[in-house]
């Protein structure tokens, strides 16, 4: 396949011009005019459109009305067929709350799905998982099932692990737990450790960080406010080198935020959608870590305590949409953010988050307004 006359979102520039794809890799890069091969080629003349890298989400729970944590390889196609569908193409879905048992269903599943996914240009490859809990905090739960709740138990996580078949790119941990800064200690070397659900003040979440944790969870969401007294994590994040998550679905946290995250983060702010199985369909009650979730308009809320956001019912390509036109967050940094920068978080960047020569030819193309017009999964155009 030759791509032609697109505007190319290239590491330092955009540019016009032409994409070579052979065997589902990028094949070539040429400006307008080049010719980069011979031979019969589908050509796919993208006039008029920006072609980014396809999306990468690193957390989420579901869509469709399906569920990662269900552990159901049925369902966990139609969330990857969903995501294709909407640019987002290389996939890390998010474990809720819930025991070893149950969770270790999603790993098996996970494990057995991601040959499936890679093979079909139709689905969105999985390429890790992100378990979200249950070494969080009682007392910064969010949507999640106080049920389940544990300490951090390095043992309990390598048996996932082994469950996941090596799946599992992102541990969540509040340091505050007991035993939490030992399970950092020996775990650092093996997961990508994440600041999540937490009441840590601004000394322990920098102890936590100088110990080897590189990561923290949807910014903002369930741990404390900045204080000019007690800044938090969210300062202590700021001023080290870890790479975080924000949610921007217009919901979760107010434009100016989102705007400061970017600011402040810089190439270390990484969008994620964190949806749950309503993305993708109308308003009604769903479930969340076996809670009741009701939607109204957009918004995701425990149906016991609407007070408690349950996640969002967005995709990642609104996300990054919504950060560019409702927060005003420059178009190169909020596609970095969707695409490079989770790619080097979770260690796939060799392959994924970026259209350059050898890496698979997942791509977007999308008009000035930002709207999908065309995707290309591992070479193959599926809408």
């Amino acid at each position: 396949m030759v791509i032609k006359n697109a505007r190319l979102f290239l590491k330092k520039e955009i540019i016009k011009g032409d994409l070579v794809i052979h065997n589902g890799r990028i094949a070539g890069i040429g400006h307008e005019g080049s010719k980069l091969s011979d031979g019969e080629q589908e050509v796919v003349d993208a006039e008029g459109a920006f072609a980014i890298p396809g999306l990468i989400d690193i957390h989420f729970h579901g869509a469709v009305n399906c569920d990662f944590s269900r552990g159901d390889v049925k369902e966990l196609a139609k969330i990857a067929e969903y995501e294709a569908k909407n640019g987002v193409l290389a996939i890390c879905p998010a474990t809720m709350t819930y025991s070893e048992d149950i969770l270790k269903n999603a790993m098996t599943a996970a494990r057995e799905f991601q040959p499936l996914s890679i093979e079909d240009p139709d689905k969105a490859d999985l390429v890790g998982i992100n378990m979200e809990g249950p070494f969080i905090s009682p007392n910064r739960l969010g949507a999640q099932n106080p049920l389940y709740l544990k300490s951090p138990d390095p043992e309990m996580f390598r048996r996932l692990q082994k469950a996941a078949g090596g799946l599992i790119k992102i541990l969540d941990m509040a340091p505050e737990l007991s035993g939490a800064m030992e399970c950092i200690d020996e775990l650092k070397d093996e997961v990508r450790i994440s600041l999540a659900h937490t009441e840590a003040s601004y000394e322990l979440a920098c102890e936590a960080f100088s110990r080897g944790m590189k990561h923290v969870t949807h910014l903002y969401n369930a741990m404390p406010k900045m204080n000019h007294r007690e800044p938090g994590p969210i300062r202590a994040a700021m001023e080290s080198d870890v790479t975080a998550e924000l949610i921007s679905d217009g919901v979760h946290n107010h434009p100016a935020m989102v705007r400061m995250a970017f600011e402040a983060f810089k190439d270390r702010i990484i969008l994620i959608s964190d949806s749950m199985e309503a993305a993708g369909l109308p308003d009604g009650v769903f479930d969340l870590g076996g809670q009741e979730v009701k939607v109204d308009r957009g918004r995701a809320v425990l149906l016991r305590d609407p007070g408690v956001i349950a996640g969002s019912v967005v995709n990642l390509f609104v996300a990054m949409k919504t950060a560019i036109t409702h927060a005003k967050v420059p178009f190169r940094e909020a596609v970095e953010a969707a695409t490079i920068n989770p790619a080097r978080a979770i260690g796939i960047d060799r392959d994924y988050g970026s259209l350059e020569p050898g890496k698979i030819a997942n791509i977007v193309l999308m008009d000035d307004d930002i709207n999908i017009k065309r995707v290309i999964s591992r070479g193959v155009e599926i809408s």
